[in-house]
């Protein structure tokens, strides 16, 4: 948890158990702090708080999907602002939550982590293949800058659609931009 506020993370900590999620919870407040319970919390889930001094939302969002694509990201702010919601979004973001509204707190959580459950079907290299298929690259592009063979990265493609039951390439581009894995604008 990305939270500058200790009686804030208390209140967000309070609705996850009323609501019935047993969680382990690191609260942290600055950008090294986060960076490294990235690494070595390893969470199943990230909330964060918009806008911190020094760091804030957008900016954990992107060190997440950098680090931990499958791992989801709701921001809970108590600065509700439609704009900043829509970025959030388009930069990856699960969902967006007032902290006036924290009873959409624990649907958001079950619906992010059930939203990210079929990437944990893939493997890093199968994650890498999807997001560069999904950026509108092409096998062979792939393959050079991926440093692997044309059938090495067909192979890839077709494990991907398998695993996620997706057919084509448009449904895996949805699929990627859904879960965050790349933006809508890319």
């Amino acid at each position: 948890m990305l939270e500058d506020s200790a009686a804030d993370g208390e209140h967000v900590a309070h609705e996850l158990a009323r609501g019935g999620i047993d969680a382990t919870i690191n609260r942290v407040e600055t950008e090294q702090a986060f960076l490294g319970a990235l690494q070595e919390f390893a969470p199943d889930l990230v909330l964060s708080d918009h806008s911190l001094a020094a760091f804030d939302g957008m900016s954990a969002i992107r060190a997440v999907r950098a680090s931990r694509p499958t791992t989801p990201v709701i921001i809970v702010t108590g600065s509700l602002d439609e704009k900043n919601a829509v970025d959030c979004l388009r930069a990856g973001a699960d969902d967006y939550i007032g902290k006036d509204h924290l009873a959409r707190l624990v649907p958001a959580v079950h619906a992010a982590l059930l939203s990210r459950t079929p990437l944990q079907r893939l493997t890093p290299r199968q994650r890498e293949v999807l997001r560069h298929i999904a950026e509108g690259r092409t096998t062979r592009d792939i393959a050079r800058r991926l440093n692997l063979g044309v059938k090495t990265v067909e192979t890839h493609r077709a494990a991907v659609m398998h695993r996620l039951d997706i057919h084509d390439v448009a449904g895996l581009v949805r699929f990627a931009i859904r879960v965050g894995l790349i933006s809508p604008r890319t």
